[in-house]
């Protein structure tokens, strides 16, 4: 029997592509939201998600769904226990995005410390006396501070050993590394010029950069998140901004997406903001299509996932 998969209309063509050439009929949905899934994929037999919620209140009206496949590698969108419980594997796409949001982090770093968007805007507005007053810093002979060390914070670390900063790191669940320094939370808060932070929120780390960690940072120091925005308390993180408690920070991620226009951080002149883009090439986008795509394939062909994220019952 053909399995009928739910893919967003945007997905990447290799990855509808590789789903329709391995048997399965999709429903190509306009959006995400969990009254538009309810209505037109309730009966689908696997499910490709991006950010959006995924509602555990879909269970009683999906009864055929097998496999809930994040395009990404954050999962904080859906609860991967509760539908492990319901015989509904949750998977993730932990190989397709590393090296590209490395990379933007590093755009990110490179743009505050040189002030490239300010300095382009002045310059279309004819301002030629804000480069005077708005000099960059190198980030030469800086610590860069990377707070959780998987795929994309250890392709962080060696991506700026050319650029002959210091490196330290913190995540407990990493024991060793040949790359950078070893430290603990405080010692990293307290000495790194720029944070950078790439872990995976779990109730420990929820807003666990808030009021305590800017008052320990150097008041020249930079925050970067391109992780999730559910890691920073965003209310302490814009108080600090206005104070100039930390110099700035780099944010593609928020509480809420997309960031609303009265949000006031589209106030403050310290804050460079991304839509979300830290994973938004071609190439990353066709391998998280495809690798997402596999996922469904394995699970509705009777085998176990590659990059499961629960246990089913």
């Amino acid at each position: 029997m053909t399995k009928t998969v739910a893919i967003p209309r945007n997905l990447a063509q290799a990855g509808k592509d590789y789903l329709t050439q391995h048997g399965m009929t999709l429903v190509e949905l306009d959006d995400m939201s969990t009254a538009t899934i309810a209505q037109q994929a309730k009966e689908v037999d696997g499910i490709v998600l991006m950010t959006d919620p995924f509602g555990n209140e879909l269970a009683d009206q999906m009864p055929n769904l097998k496999v809930i496949a994040r395009h990404g590698v954050g999962y904080d969108n859906v609860d991967q226990d509760f539908w492990g419980q319901q015989g509904v594997w949750v998977t993730i796409t932990p190989n397709a995005n590393a090296a590209t949001v490395a990379e933007t982090a590093l755009a990110e770093m490179l743009d505050l410390s040189k002030d490239l968007t300010g300095q382009s805007t002045a310059m279309r507005r004819g301002d030629g006396q804000y480069k005077v007053t708005h000099l960059g810093f190198d980030l030469a002979g800086k610590s860069l501070g990377i707070m959780g060390f998987g795929r994309i914070g250890r392709a962080l670390g060696k991506l700026v050993q050319s650029l002959n900063m210091r490196v330290l790191i913190y995540d407990p669940f990493v024991q060793q590394t040949d790359l950078g320094e070893l430290v603990d939370r405080d010692t990293l808060l307290r000495e790194s010029d720029v944070i950078s932070l790439h872990m995976a929120v779990t109730p420990e780390n929820k807003q666990g950069i808030g009021e305590r960690e800017f008052a320990m940072m150097k008041d020249s120091a930079y925050l970067v998140n391109l992780g999730r925005g559910a890691l920073v308390d965003q209310a302490a993180l814009i108080a600090a901004l206005k104070a100039h408690t930390i110099a700035g920070a780099a944010l593609d991620v928020f509480d809420e997406e997309p960031l609303p226009l009265n949000s006031p951080f589209f106030s403050l002149d310290n804050a460079l903001l991304t839509p979300h883009i830290a994973s938004n090439t071609r190439e990353a986008m066709d391998r998280m299509a495809v690798d997402s795509a596999s996922e469904v394939v394995r699970v509705l062909q009777g085998q176990t996932p590659q990059w499961a994220v629960n246990q089913v019952q």
